[in-house]
């Protein structure tokens, strides 16, 4: 049956009722904070006290749940210094500590789980896997990133163990669920476009070869987690890119996920070329003011049974009410959560709040970008030393003070794995 036509009609449904997960994990309403990378890792790539604190405030934020920015399912290819990493060997304690800390106020807890592939800086050293040889175009800044290697079927076979040892520790350390990370240009993402797979082996082709890795990795977690642990995928609508991945190619994709049973979509879009997610993007295509993606998410929404959330924008009740209105059955919040860490508790009584977010809008959208997340992790770690979020910090003294701080943190990352 068809979203559209389910018994529970969209209208009837309000943004403050509880959802039931196919796995059957009620969250209390329909809001969830979504991913932030928050470049916060106590060393070792460990959850530390900074983190602790920030998932303190946002457990009291009235969301039904909790998204953790990615964590690294191999600490040799990061995102970013200062970010999170749970492999084999990883300790727990420092997890299940975390996991105590953003559970408290009664929301469920999922761990957004990630390998970047070739969008690893270059300045971090490590591995840039890719399906092809085909590196970041970000004109003049292009030298940021380095030239990937194509995977081999080794390191392929590597990349699904790693995705389902991550998973199995999230839920031993108390985490409710786990997101694979599909979106925004990371290395399933580039699997899925054929901007980045070139490749003619059965990981290319089609849109069926170019999923197969992401549905490995999806059938490979499912199948090392308990039946009550929540298993979400977090995919693009769109790169936004010409030649990309497209809204016909997410649906195809969509369908292969029902069928395999996971509990939970997020639609979202773009990649570091193509910044959607933050509102632009490189292809000409204009995205709604606010929920960028609420017309593809509502085309999903409408042809699956499959629980659909989207993420982008969203800073006001009548918006988040609307994509609920819309079929979508989840409102994901991440920079709207960084400004005003307790939205969704205060639109239950002054529904006309709204989240203050700070727009850079330089010429040079690679730099916009950067200076809009610098401003977006200054909050994160104002919230990580027990403050309150600041809205009117300058872009580019935030962005300087975000490049000083990030290269301490490579540095010390080259340090300890100088072999990388």
């Amino acid at each position: 049956m068809s979203h559209s036509s389910s018994s529970q009609a969209a209208e009837a449904v309000s943004v403050f009722s509880p959802l039931t997960l196919p796995n059957g994990t009620q969250l209390d309403n329909r809001f969830a904070k979504a991913a932030m990378e928050e470049n916060m890792a106590a060393p070792g790539h460990l959850p530390g006290q900074a983190l602790f604190s920030l998932y303190d405030t946002w457990a009291d934020s009235g969301c039904g749940m909790l998204l953790t920015g990615n964590v690294m399912v191999d600490c040799r290819a990061m995102t970013g210094p200062g970010g999170v990493a749970l492999e084999v060997d990883t300790p727990l304690e420092p997890f299940k500590q975390w996991a105590r800390s953003a559970k408290k106020g009664g929301a469920k807890l999922w761990m957004q789980i990630n390998h970047p592939g070739r969008q690893v800086y270059a300045s971090m050293g490590g591995k840039a896997l890719s399906p092809s040889d085909v590196p970041l175009d970000l004109g003049k800044h292009s030298n940021l990133f380095p030239q990937p290697a194509p995977m081999t079927a080794e390191e392929i076979d590597d990349v699904i163990d790693r995705f389902a040892v991550t998973a199995r520790r999230a839920i031993e350390a108390g985490f409710d669920g786990v997101q694979i990370h599909a979106a925004h240009g990371y290395l399933l993402s580039q699997f899925l476009s054929p901007l980045t797979n070139k490749r003619d082996d059965q990981w290319g082709g089609d849109i069926q070869g170019r999923s197969r890795l992401l549905m490995e990795v999806v059938r490979r977690v499912k199948s090392v987690l308990p039946a009550t642990a929540a298993v979400s995928v977090k995919i693009n609508s769109a790169d936004f890119q010409r030649g990309g991945f497209e809204p016909e190619d997410a649906q195809q994709v969509i369908v292969q996920l029902e069928t395999l049973g996971v509990d939970l979509v997020e639609v979202s879009g773009g990649s570091y070329e193509s910044p959607a997610m933050q509102g632009r993007t490189a292809d000409g295509r204009s995205l709604a003011r606010e929920a960028y993606f609420l017309e593809f998410a509502k085309a999903i929404a409408a042809s699956t049974s499959m629980p659909v959330m989207t993420t982008g924008g969203i800073k006001r009740l009548a918006i988040a009410q609307q994509v609920i209105a819309e079929g979508v059955d989840m409102v994901g919040m991440g920079t709207a959560l960084a400004f005003n860490p307790h939205l969704p508790k205060s639109w239950k009584t002054e529904t006309e709040v709204v989240a203050d977010i700070p727009e850079v809008t330089w010429s040079d959208k690679t730099m916009a970008a950067l200076a809009t997340m610098a401003i977006v992790r200054r909050q994160l770690q104002r919230m990580g030393k027990g403050k309150l979020p600041k809205s009117n910090s300058s872009p580019l003294w935030t962005m300087i003070l975000d490049r000083i701080r990030l290269m301490q943190l490579t540095k010390q990352y080259r340090a300890r794995y100088p072999e990388v």
